[in-house]
């Protein structure tokens, strides 16, 4: 190859290189911005003033089911932790996970993306899942669910 030609291809791949980084960080930037509280402060106290205490968690593996979307293909990809009402409560999920897992399938199929898209729809469903549940056991034993992953597509 001539020199001018070898000189055009390193500087097609810096400049290509230098655009790759630069949309990165600005991926990453905005990522960040949306983790982050807008004030910057994180507030980890409830409305009484007592530092909020996190129960122990029981996570399960990740659910990827259609959506109830007449119109159009979408599916859901979901990923969360139960927040146990006390750490006994682990051997009680352990022993109905299958149910549990059951339970959860047959909530998340029934879903349009307009019901799940908004802020208002993520609670409504993380409590019906919180209740149906906790109707197989005697006494609560969820206390909350945190989705850790929820992707529709």
């Amino acid at each position: 190859m001539s020199n001018k030609i070898m000189s055009l291809v390193i500087a097609v791949m810096l400049v290509v290189t230098i655009g790759l980084a630069a949309g990165f960080f600005m991926v990453w930037s905005k990522l960040s911005d949306l983790s982050t509280p807008a004030n910057g402060v994180v507030n980890t106290e409830t409305d009484q003033g007592q530092t909020a205490q996190l129960g122990p968690l029981f996570s399960l593996d990740t659910f990827i089911v259609n959506l109830a979307d007449p119109q159009r293909n979408r599916y859901l990809r979901i990923t969360m932790d139960l927040e146990l009402a006390a750490s006994s409560d682990a051997e009680k999920l352990n022993e109905r996970l299958p149910q549990i897992r059951d339970r959860i399938l047959m909530i998340l199929p029934s879903k349009r993306f307009e019901e799940i898209a908004s802020m208002e729809g993520k609670t409504a469903l993380r409590d019906e899942i919180i209740g149906k549940l906790n109707g197989l056991f005697p006494t609560e034993v969820i206390s909350n669910i945190f989705f850790t992953e929820f992707v529709i597509q």
